[in-house]
């Protein structure tokens, strides 16, 4: 049976992609198809050995059946070793592309990898990856199977007798004419069958995620509803192609077992007798056989060729996103302050500017807060800093130096970056704030700890700082995951600290103390702080205002105050803001009276 076009393009494709273990791959399938050959002599032993019996009935044919017992334990040991080999193929190249991707994704600008998602990115890496897996690790026997042993079988048919031989090519080229029938619009419905199962997978991913969401609000009516549509569709989709494909699906494996190639066998040798010896037609019926039925793991061949070729798909798609340039020799800042200069940036085509014509510059060791109204481009302009995305035009430099003639390397040595959404890796406390330093000891993470308003807390743990935070730091409370990020960046000492509202989780107690601590401890450091509580900035060096996408104003509070700007509105409604609980709940008492 000969591959469909797409069948062979998809498995060319995913040659490609496996090109760092071909040689491993072609020395499995050596081995796998010695281990055909093998089990063909094997059986030609047998045949031998009957042929001795049938001449001399008296006499023990020792020397043909010990032939076909070492080729039979010849055959399973090289059975296992090609197993082996293969196996070791995938797992390597599991490593490999996983390696790549991770690689790859991290120099990926981060509105990129925010449009894919973390489940679209989490499906390549691990399943995606497996499939390959599995092609590479059960391919090697099926294409040994597959290709090898009809081709040897019909060479030894042909050597016994060619009018057998070509009655059981007849056999088998008439399964192969049904199963074409079956065969025909495969790759339609092979993309229809994938595209219906990965409906259903993302809609129980959906429905286990939201569980807090469901049995707050629909009691899973809508959710659930999403699950059972995709089920059915999943459902139709395999109703369609088993009426479409069943019966010459079906016909065609019967066709194709070793039982109609023993029957043509068995009625060619009756009809050409005597003419044709015992001992040949014994030969040609042990080893006929297995010609139509070796075709039989071509069909879970291409089944895994089709996944394969899907998972190749997305993993091309991932690894052709443009990354990051490079610059070909990094160049060092002289200091740690940060201008921008002229900035223009959209997170993508369609989108309005979220920065235009944006000029500031922060001078070393000063602190400077960004403020304004939600969208207006602060958190923006804080992720530039680090090089998450690439501006459309103008500059963003640390030290003299735009962050584009940077390596990563040299750029992450500069800046320090606490998230407004704090994350924590299953790991324990200690770990967590080691991340970035993990030569750090631990009297360096407690004093991290003490700075950020940490160790009491995580000093009461059952374990101390080797207790487990749990996946992103589901055992903690919120301001504890914030204060453990703050630690974190503390402890790696670098000259320019951003902080996207580091006091968001914090309670009332320890948020002044929080603010205090990091005051204290980041004097001398250029620190870049995105705040909306307003009066966690009011001794900053320098605040500038954005409002949408453009900076309207600059300068320290006391200055700001009096121009009637925005800011000084903002102000108005911070101060409002702190006195509304008190007044309506006054409001509330006076009217109960």
């Amino acid at each position: 049976m000969n591959e469909s076009p797409e069948t062979a393009t998809g498995a060319r494709a995913a040659w490609a992609i496996m090109d760092p273990v071909r040689g491993r791959i072609h020395a499995a399938m050596a081995v796998a198809a010695a281990c055909v050959l093998l089990g063909m002599a094997a059986l030609a032993a047998l045949a031998l050995a009957v042929q001795a019996l049938l001449h001399a009935p008296g006499h023990w044919p020792a020397g043909p059946l010990l032939a076909a017992a070492v080729c039979t334990v010849g055959a399973y040991v090289l059975r296992l070793h090609a197993f082996n080999r293969s196996h070791y193929a995938a797992f390597r190249l599991e490593t490999l592309l996983r390696t790549r991707l991770a690689e790859h994704v991290a120099r990926l600008p981060l509105g990129e990898v925010q449009r894919l998602g973390p489940s679209a990115l989490a499906k390549v890496v691990q399943d995606d990856v497996k499939a390959l897996h599995v092609f590479v690790a059960d391919s090697t026997p099926l294409y040994a199977r597959a290709y090898v042993a009809p081709v040897a079988t019909l060479l030894a048919l042909l050597l016994l007798d060619w009018r057998l031989a070509l009655g059981a090519l007849a056999v088998l080229a008439f399964g192969v004419a049904v199963m074409s029938l079956a065969m025909r619009g495969r790759g339609e419905m092979s993309r229809r069958y994938h595209a219906a199962r990965e409906q259903v997978g993302a809609a129980v991913v959906e429905f286990v995620q939201a569980m807090p969401v469901v049995r707050s609000f629909d009691t899973g009516r809508s959710t659930f509803g999403r699950y059972e549509r995709a089920l059915a569709a999943y459902l139709a989709m395999l109703t369609d192609w088993y009426r479409a494909a069943g019966f010459s699906a079906r016909f065609a494996l019967a066709v194709l077992g070793p039982l109609p190639t023993l029957l043509a066998l068995f009625a060619l040798g009756l009809w050409l007798w005597p003419d044709l010896a015992f001992e040949r037609w014994l030969a040609l019926l042990l080893l006929g056989t297995g010609m139509a039925e070796a075709l039989m793991p071509l069909m879970s061949l291409m089944h895994l060729v089709d996944k394969a070729r899907l998972s190749v798909d997305r993993i091309h798609q991932v690894l052709a996103l443009a990354p990051l340039p490079l610059p070909a020799t990094g160049r060092v800042p002289q200091d740690a302050s940060v201008e921008f200069d002229g900035v223009c940036f959209a997170y993508d085509t369609a989108s309005a500017a979220a920065l235009e014509a944006v000029s500031f510059r922060v001078a070393p060791g000063s602190v400077t807060a960004l403020v304004g109204p939600s969208g207006a481009g602060k958190t923006t302009v804080a992720r530039l800093i680090p090089r998450f995305w690439d501006v459309q035009r103008g500059a963003v430099c640390v030290g003299g130096v735009d962050v584009r003639e940077m390596t990563p390397q040299a750029l992450m040595a500069q800046v320090a970056f606490v998230f407004q959404d704090a994350f924590l890796f299953a790991g324990s406390v200690a770990d967590n704030i080691r991340l970035g330093r993990p030569e750090a000891t631990l009297d360096q993470v407690q004093a991290a700890a003490r700075a950020a308003q940490a160790h009491d807390f995580v000093a009461a743990l059952p374990q101390g700082y080797d207790t487990p935070v749990g996946e992103r730091g589901v055992f903690l409370s919120g301001g504890q995951r914030q204060r453990l990020t703050i630690a974190r960046a503390i402890l790696q000492d670098r000259p320019i600290l951003v902080l996207d509202e580091a006091t968001a989780f914090a309670d009332p107690e320890n948020e002044a103390a929080i603010v205090q601590a990091l005051s204290a401890l980041m004097r001398g450091r250029t620190v870049i702080m995105v705040a909306h509580r307003l009066a966690t900035i009011r001794d900053a060096d320098q605040i500038l205002v954005f409002e949408r996408g453009r900076l309207v104003e600059a300068g320290r509070h006391d200055e700001l105050l009096p121009r009637a700007g925005l800011y000084a509105r903002l102000w108005q409604h911070h101060e409002r803001a702190q006195h509304w609980a008190l007044r309506a709940g006054h409001a509330a008492g006076e009217g109960a009276r």
